[in-house]
């Protein structure tokens, strides 16, 4: 009798890169946090900084 089923596979995905999962998403979150830009400072803590620093209003 000829055998007409196919081999099993394995049940589980198979690991093609040998890089973990956790260096993955340990790059992903690198890059995402690298490729945004930078938070421009609110106004009005603009001008509590400036204030603090020693700049005071001529009496």
């Amino acid at each position: 009798m000829p055998a007409s089923r196919p081999t099993a596979q394995p049940a589980g995905p198979l690991v093609v890169s040998g890089v973990s999962m956790h260096d993955l998403l340990a790059s992903c979150a690198a890059a995402a946090t690298i490729s945004r830009p930078p938070r421009q400072p609110e106004p009005e803590k603009t001008e509590q900084a400036g204030r603090e620093q020693g700049h005071r209003r001529a009496a």
